[in-house]
């Protein structure tokens, strides 16, 4: 669900990304960065990413009280990395009453790379597909989605490109030769289009996973019947 567009305007803005096994965290001011941290996902047991906020937040002298809005990248990508963040992205916003808002990690990931031009970047969606965004980076290096993201066999994304760049997001077993890109929190400057979708609602919002955990196909495949919410 997505609430009415809405400007969060000049303040403190916590970005987490983490579609990704290099996730990061950024905290801008108005469209000022002042700080931003790598955060490796999935090397351990223990969570790195709240650690990485805590430890950004006390370097600048504030704490989640001082934010006024909170985005989140919304994927695709990696499940348990995206869950995490969302997680914390939505419980950090209902403990500081801030919004809450979201941005597709493609989109991130085109203004990564900052140079103009016209570009499709896609990520692994597994057996053999690709996630796929259309995307526009002008001049200025703002970054516009073209479309939403589709799911294309690997072998498609030539027609799909249509003379586009392709920048390839790492990640997954296949090996795609194009330019690769991370999506960067640092460069949530460079995609307005956070804050024209407006705020998420906290209680309904949930990243765009893309396909289910694979746990999760196998559990419902063994069971036939779909894996209870609670």
């Amino acid at each position: 669900m997505i609430v009415p567009a809405e400007s969060p305007g000049a303040g403190l803005t916590l970005v987490l990304e983490a579609s990704t096994a290099s996730a990061s965290v950024a905290l801008l001011d108005g469209d000022t960065l002042r700080h931003r941290a790598d955060v490796p996902m999935g090397v351990s047991r223990e969570d790195a990413l709240f650690p990485a906020i805590q430890a950004m937040l006390a370097a600048e002298g504030c704490t989640v009280r001082d934010l006024r809005a909170i985005v989140c990248g919304s994927g695709p990508g990696s499940f348990t990395s995206l869950r995490i963040a969302a997680s914390l992205a939505k419980g950090l916003a209902d403990a500081a009453a801030v919004p809450l808002y979201a941005v597709p990690s493609l989109l991130l990931a085109a203004a990564s790379w900052g140079a103009p031009g016209q570009y499709l970047v896609h990520s692994d969606a597994l057996r053999g597909e690709r996630y796929a965004l259309r995307v526009s980076v002008d001049a200025a290096g703002m970054a516009r989605a073209e479309g939403e993201v589709e799911r294309l066999h690997v072998d498609a994304l030539a027609t799909a490109a249509d003379g586009r760049v392709r920048l390839a997001v790492p990640g997954g077993a296949a090996v795609v030769p194009d330019q690769p890109v991370v999506p960067d929190a640092g460069r949530l400057m460079h995609v307005p289009e956070w804050r024209e979708r407006g705020r998420v609602d906290l209680a309904s919002w949930e990243p765009a996973y893309g396909r289910l955990a694979e746990a999760q196909v196998k559990w419902e495949a063994a069971h036939d019947r779909p894996l209870p919410t609670s």
